[in-house]
């Protein structure tokens, strides 16, 4: 079942060398930041908001189809830069070099319901630093998936295909009961205190969620009907009854009702469509953002390129074998520069994995030095379009919900020469090999 081991041909030495060549590279890109890299992000936080202040906008006038679409579409782009572009790389500390007060990964907090420090610790932390490794990263199937045939294989698992599609829909709210650690809670390892500290954390979040999108920002829109039928003497179509009085004739053996439910039919119907219109469109806008970054999300760690390792392979490793491990345990998606801004750059889930502290506007440069790396020390450049990766990902779910199972073969060793992206010539890798002393090359 279990795939060969791609580091297995290379000495210490050359995982020593691997190590001086990445830290190299990280190093050159820090520094050379500077008022680019600034200009980039709060660019793209600026984008992001007047593509919410749109949204809502659009929203006020939510009985209406085309602004209902409108504004749907706005907020969920809005949703999607927070999460992928913004908020997950200013708490990997992409950005803290800035000194910003505003944006940095101590201060920041996102518009999701996993709250910033116990995400940043199962992701951060135990993902990125344990990445596939069997038993001890907790991405790995997120707890209640098999991904991987070395996985032992459960009844439950048979209605992984299944509640996958929950997790796609809500995902933001299976991130955060993933951040609780459900299976050291089982196991006695996690104290109650902490648990309930984490379950205190994602309630305050979920109420401020659900106060701020299915609340809030509803009234304000229901208001804003109210304030235009008012300024426009009843003009606004609207429908003939209120919700709300319908309710009370429902009920109408009580003296006054019948008074007040058509009191309500004069004042209320428009407002409560339009209260009802943003909940769908927030809800929406919701939904649109979960399944895009569970499919990035997955599309970056599960498809068939990707190793998984045992325990005992990663033994004493050093840090050249850490750098070799995420080369090989995670997967990029091919698209085009909109493409990569909208996924938070996670399309270079290969080089996040290798630099998740770098900003991510740098990824794309650096992606033909990484491919040199490949070429260079026989490993693999995992790589792919989302139709395909996306399909490889589910046909695994499907697949080893049931017993059993092999690993799919994997690809071999880069070559420059098999690689439609990369174009001829002279690379910026090979001018930046240049520049490292002979006797630090591979």
């Amino acid at each position: 079942m279990t795939a060969p081991n791609p580091l297995a041909h290379l000495s210490d030495r050359q995982l020593e060398q691997l190590a001086e060549e990445c830290d190299a590279i990280h190093a050159e890109v820090y520094a050379d930041l500077g008022d680019r890299d600034r200009r980039y992000i709060k660019s793209v936080i600026t984008t992001q908001r007047q593509l919410a202040v749109a949204g809502r906008a659009l929203m006020l006038g939510s009985v209406s189809p085309p602004a209902w679409l409108a504004g749907t579409a706005c907020l969920g782009m809005a949703k999607i830069l927070e999460n992928m572009e913004i908020g997950h790389n200013i708490m990997h500390g992409q950005w803290d070099w800035m000194n910003d007060p505003d944006i940095h990964s101590t201060v920041w907090d996102w518009d999701t319901a996993s709250t910033a420090e116990a995400w940043k610790h199962s992701h951060n932390y135990i993902h990125h630093t344990f990445t596939n490794i069997r038993g001890k990263d907790k991405d790995l199937g997120y707890e209640i998936m098999r991904i991987d045939p070395n996985q032992k294989w459960s009844p439950v698992y048979l209605a992984q295909p299944f509640y996958n599609v929950l997790l796609m829909a809500f995902f933001e709210w299976g991130v955060a009961v993933h951040d609780l650690d459900i299976e050291a809670i089982r196991a006695g390892d996690k104290p109650i205190p902490e648990v309930w500290q984490d379950l205190k954390g994602i309630a305050g979040k979920a109420r401020a969620q659900i106060t701020k999108d299915y609340i809030g920002w509803p009234l304000v829109s229901a208001a804003a009907f109210g304030a235009a039928q008012l300024v426009l003497r009843g003009r606004l179509p609207q429908p003939k009854t209120s919700r709300i009085g319908k309710g009370l004739r429902a009920i109408s053996g009580k003296r006054g009702v019948g008074t007040t439910a058509n009191l309500l039919d004069r004042l209320l119907p428009g407002a409560e469509r339009t209260f009802l219109a943003t909940v769908a469109a927030t809800f929406t806008a919701n939904i649109i953002r979960n399944v895009w970054a569970h499919g990035i999300i997955f599309c970056g760690h599960f498809p068939d390129q990707t190793y998984t390792f045992s325990q005992d392979e990663v033994d004493n490793e050093t840090r050249g074998g850490w750098y070799a491990r995420q080369l090989v345990g995670a997967a990029n998606i091919e698209g085009s520069p909109l493409f990569h801004i909208i996924s938070g750059n996670l399309g270079y889930q290969v080089e996040h994995h290798l630099f998740p502290d770098m900003p991510s506007s740098r990824y794309a440069e650096i992606a033909p030095r990484v491919k040199d790396l490949c070429e260079r020390y026989q490993l693999p450049y995992n790589s792919g379009p989302l139709t395909r990766q996306w399909a490889m990902v589910h046909r695994t779910i499907a697949r080893l919900a049931f017993p059993g199972g092999e690993a799919r073969p994997k690809p071999g060793p880069y070559h420059r020469d098999t690689d439609p992206f990369t174009p001829n010539g002279p690379s910026e890798s090979d001018r930046f090999r240049n520049r490292i002393p002979a006797d630090d090359r591979a």
